[in-house]
Parts: C-alpha cells; sequence; structure tokens
C-alpha cells in the first residue's frame, strides 16, 4: 500500500509489514496524522495473507518515537472538547495495534518517550538498542496518561515499577528497562536489526492460527478478575486443533521436515 501520510514510511519485506514513524526532525513525534494513518496500515497488513509480523520503527538513529507532536497541542488538545475528540483518534491507534491478530514487535532504538513508549507498549514484544532511554514524562506536563497505556504499563512491570516511572518522570536506561522487563531484550545498536530480522524469520516460520489464538489467550488472562472469557480461549484452541495448519504441523514431524503453515 502507499502510506496515508509521508510521515508514515510502510514497507513489506517478505512475511514482515514494518510501518515507520518518519518525523526525524522532532525524533519522530506523532502527529495527528500519523496517529489517523495506524489502524488503516495495520488493516493493509492484516489483509495479506503472506505477512506475518508486524514491526514498528523510528526514521533515523536519534529515537523510536519521542512521544506525541507537543507543538500541535495548542491546535488539537487546547480545550476538553479537542482532547477528547484527539484522544478518541490516538485512542484507536492504540487499539489497532494492541488488537490485531498479527505478532507486532517494536525495535527500538534511542528515545522512547511518553506516547512513544505506549507505542511501544501497545506492541507484543520489545527489542531495544542499549543506547536507548525510557521515560513517560507526563508529570513534568500537567497532564495524565492514557487509562489504557497505564494498563498495559501495569500489566508489563508491575505496580511498583510503573508508580516509579510515573512519579519520577525520569529517564530510564535500557538496562534499567530489562530489568523492569518493560523490554524483552537489549541487544548492541550494530545488532538490533539482525536480531529483529532472525526473531521474524522465527515467527513467519510457525502457525499463523496457534500464535493468534495464543495472543488472545495471553491477553485474556491479564485481564482484570472477573473479565475472563473462558469460552473464548477454548474455542480459539479448538479452531487450532481442527485447523489444516495442525494436520500440516503432524505430517511435517512424522516426515523431519518443516511444516508450511498458510493460516488456516
Amino acid at each position: 500500500m502507499s502510506s496515508p501520510t509521508p510521515e508514515m514510511i510502510v514497507k513489506k519485506e517478505a512475511h514482515i509489514g514494518w510501518m515507520t514513524f518518519n518525523n526525524p526532525l522532532r525524533m519522530n513525534a506523532v502527529t495527528l496524522d500519523m496517529w489517523q494513518a495506524i489502524p488503516e496500515i495495520v488493516a493493509d497488513f492484516e489483509a495479506d495473507p503472506d505477512i506475518r509480523v508486524i514491526v514498528l520503527t523510528g526514521a533515523g538513529d536519534r529515537a523510536f518515537v519521542a512521544g506525541a507532536d507537543i507543538s500541535q497541542f495548542e491546535q488539537n488538545r487546547s480545550s476538553s472538547d479537542s482532547v477528547n475528540a484527539y484522544d478518541e483518534i490516538s485512542g484507536r491507534a492504540f487499539a489497532a495495534l494492541a488488537e490485531t491478530r498479527l505478532p507486532t514487535i517494536a525495535m527500538i532504538h534511542g528515545y522512547c518517550i511518553g506516547g512513544g513508549l505506549g507505542i511501544a507498549l501497545s506492541c507484543d514484544i520489545r527489542v531495544a538498542a542499549d543506547h536507548s532511554t525510557f521515560a513517560i514524562p507526563a508529570a513534568k506536563l500537567g497532564l495524565a496518561y492514557p487509562l489504557e497505556g497505564t494498563h498495559r504499563l501495569v500489566e508489563i512491570v508491575g505496580p511498583s515499577f510503573a508508580k516509579e516511572i510515573f512519579y519520577t518522570a525520569r529517564q530510564f536506561s535500557a538496562e534499567e528497562a530489562l530489568h523492569m522487563g518493560l523490554i524483552n531484550r537489549s541487544v548492541s545498536a550494530k545488532d538490533l536489526e539482525l536480531t529483529i530480522h532472525t526473531m521474524c524469520a522465527q515467527i513467519a516460520e510457525n502457525a499463523p492460527l496457534t500464535m493468534t489464538a495464543e495472543k488472545r489467550i495471553i491477553d485474556e488472562l491479564v485481564k482484570e478478575p472477573g473479565n475472563f472469557d473462558r469460552e473464548k480461549c477454548e474455542t480459539l484452541a479448538a479452531e487450532c486443533f481442527s485447523s489444516e495448519d495442525y494436520a500440516e504441523g503432524r505430517a511435517a514431524f512424522m516426515q523431519k521436515r518443516k511444516p508450511q503453515f498458510k493460516g488456516r
């Protein structure tokens, strides 16, 4: 697809859908056009049967995403109505990333701040170059972080680390982020791209239905008590067992060859 805005670069490479935040002069701060483009890009990747994983990254070498573009706040977030409209648009973007059936990876280098960290938290996996820094400076701006983003942060790092991140509003190193569980892996900058490609190749070899089922089941398991949908999880598991991919997986195992999964 052609990108809905030049501030987002879209590329399909083998089984990978690449989404690049392209606002390097502002360290890839997210504009309103970029927020609006995210659900459209995700939907296009989902509609392509060749895409098995989505990778998000930032243009240039300074930042993944250094938050929302604050220069637009006077125009787009200066009244209660405009704040609500803006939050609805950005909320749809976060939801599109969090709810896609495809595995998602945030490939982080440099600054991952505020809304940028929210974007990374909406992904399934976060891999960062070891020079990267992380922060949520909401307390320095006098604004409240989105509820869903706060919920995801607490799910990932726990309430105590989440409070430290919010209370101090300071920048955390990749080493600290790894210790908190905020990122899955920290690698050298020179190894970051190879690490991502290797991980994507491993994911692309596996059964899409299994990954979708486990993603949905894990999402159910971490919901608040009482909201867990057991029937939904059991249905997802049953769909895997009745799929062509499961039959192919069994046959490939017996024949000692790599399976050729088709997502059905």
